[in-house]
């Protein structure tokens, strides 16, 4: 969570969590978007992805190109392919996200999507190469935000679109109050890996730096409050399973980083953003 703590790899910890969070964190393995109290985690997760795709302008038979960074299980990636008629390549720097997202393609018949262990910093793709780049809860496990805001304008197609959703900072914090709360940062740290939040400002001048033109910059914390409620239930339900992947410490670990998480969404302190932006036709 800050700058001064030892650096986590983010492939090697989603490696270590990935099965444990489908009980934990529901199929999307991402916050939802609740409209209603008593809505679940699933309904929820499925609204965030239905919110991007709104930002992305999607259409039922779109056939744009999609590039996925930090694709995660593949779910989103699946659903905008039966969905939108869309192709999906998805990239993500874990070995077993990629096996687990390739897994659910195959097990659903989809064949229009693609999964690759590459890094969203530095993807290796062609310029122009994608009408469409999603960013979909990830870019806070990138040390360098700045490469990936530039490789996801430098893959865009002329009348591309790129759309980006993640937890965000919504004030600094000063260096006294980190070290007052290190070990709340600790328990972070432990649960989610080295995660390094920006300002929702910060993404939208990062994309207009980029020569992008920003058309949508959403505060979503009120409405994925909720997760939090939800995840807690789901580490109570799965108890035995989750603590038979992760261990018993980790799982409490997730459990502590759901009440700490909640706090900073209630004080002010973090948040949860969407900005998307489109890429001008010279």
């Amino acid at each position: 969570m800050t700058d001064d703590v030892v650096d986590y790899d983010p492939a090697s910890h989603y490696d270590r969590v990935t099965q444990a969070w489908h009980l934990l964190m529901g199929d999307q393995f991402h916050y939802g978007v609740f409209n209603r109290d008593d809505e679940s985690l699933d309904a929820a997760t499925a609204a965030l992805t239905d919110r991007m795709a709104d930002a992305a302008g999607l259409k039922p038979d779109d056939g744009r190109r999609i590039l996925d960074v930090g694709c995660g299980s593949g779910a989103p990636a699946c659903h905008l392919a039966t969905t939108f008629g869309v192709e999906v390549v998805g990239i993500t720097t874990s070995a077993v996200g990629v096996a687990d997202a390739r897994e659910r393609a195959a097990r659903l018949g989809i064949t229009a999507v693609s999964f690759e262990q590459r890094d969203g910093t530095d993807n290796g793709f062609d310029k122009a190469a994608f009408d469409l780049v999603w960013v979909m809860e990830s870019s806070h496990l990138m040390r360098d935000r700045e490469a990936l805001l530039s490789e996801c304008a430098r893959v865009l197609r002329p009348g591309g679109r790129v759309v980006l959703c993640d937890l965000m900072r919504w004030r600094d914090i000063p260096f006294a109050e980190v070290r007052e709360r290190r070990a709340e940062f600790a328990t972070l740290r432990a649960a989610f890996g080295d995660a390094h939040m920006e300002s929702l400002d910060f993404y939208a001048d990062g994309f207009r730096a980029q020569g992008l033109v920003v058309d949508r910059s959403d505060d979503l914390t009120e409405a994925t409050l909720p997760t939090f409620d939800r995840w807690r239930a789901n580490a109570e339900l799965h108890r035995d399973e989750v603590t038979a992947l992760i261990g018993a410490d980790s799982r409490d670990d997730f459990v502590g980083s759901c009440d700490i998480l909640e706090s900073f969404w209630r004080d002010g302190t973090m948040g949860y953003g969407l900005v998307s932006a489109t890429k001008p036709v010279a």
